[in-house]
């Protein structure tokens, strides 16, 4: 794995093609859910009352998809450091897939491989990653997205 620090956008340029960063594991927690059920309002049994999900499709709660597509920001703020870069803003996503169910008690990490990069004048860049959120002991990811970040020298 290349480093994950990167001196300026035309260093981190030179990578299209590669993977780039790799970020730590994250648990995932029931409060952490229930916080996130609060704030969307997607009080769905699977993910808020762990009794139920006992008995339910999955053997015990799961996280919601977009918590796990939220923490994207978190493993791209933890592992991608572009040192001239003096903001970053998400700029969207093409692809999303949800392929695998995060329990609660899951780790989760994120694989990130630079797929292009485009020029932003004066002096910015728009960069599209495929974005692999893995799911600690399983062979299939627990999301694959590609993210799209602006940011700007």
């Amino acid at each position: 794995m290349p480093q994950s620090r990167y001196p300026n956008l035309a260093a981190f340029e030179s990578l299209v093609g590669q993977d780039i960063a790799v970020s730590d594991w994250t648990t995932i927690t029931q409060a952490q859910v229930n916080q996130f059920a609060d704030a969307t309002g997607d009080h769905q049994w699977i993910h808020v009352d762990p009794e139920r999900a006992k008995d339910g499709p999955f053997g015990a709660p799961i996280a919601h998809g977009f918590l796990t597509l939220s923490l994207l920001a978190k493993f791209a703020d933890e592992s991608i450091h572009v040192d001239s870069v003096k903001m970053g803003v998400n700029y969207g996503l093409n692809k999303v897939r949800f392929v695998n169910p995060v329990r609660v008690g899951s780790r989760l990490r994120a694989r990130f491989r630079l797929l292009a990069v485009e020029p932003l004048l004066p002096n910015g860049q728009q960069s599209t990653s495929e974005v692999t959120i893995e799911l600690e002991g399983s062979a299939k990811p627990a999301c694959v997205a590609e993210s799209i970040v602006r940011r700007f020298e």
